[in-house]
């Protein structure tokens, strides 16, 4: 009986937060926050952004987005606020480092490979 009650005891018992399903009062503000809020990925989904997640992560975070807006905000200072948190995996464009370059090179080499056994190939089928 108790394995059957586990999973709704472990369903959050606090409502979201006020911004996390509510637009902005201010159309431009709105566009701005649903901008940002389309490129900053959700961290428990990790496929979806955080506009499309219904994560309780997600809704946290699109309130914080939208707060930070109405206050003024600027959405590359946000940006800037949500990588120092939580890394550069919360944006779906992550900044060329020294952890990241093999991601961005990656598809490169094997472009590279690729065509070197493509030619390879056909050499060996013109003899």
């Amino acid at each position: 009986m108790l394995l059957c009650i586990s999973p709704v005891a472990a369903q959050p018992s606090t409502p979201p937060a006020h911004y996390a399903n509510v637009q902005l009062a201010d159309p431009a503000k709105e566009a701005s926050a649903k901008a940002l809020m389309e490129t900053l990925r959700c961290l428990v989904c990790q496929g979806q952004s955080i506009a499309d997640s219904d994560a309780d992560m997600a809704a946290d975070m699109r309130a914080l987005v939208r707060e930070r807006v109405e206050a003024g905000e600027t959405p590359d200072s946000i940006r800037a606020w949500l990588v120092a948190r939580y890394g550069d995996y919360v944006t779906y464009d992550p900044p060329l480092s020294g952890l990241t370059w093999p991601l961005w090179l990656a598809p490169l080499a094997l472009l590279a490979v690729g065509g070197w056994i493509a030619r390879s190939s056909f050499r060996r089928r013109v003899r």
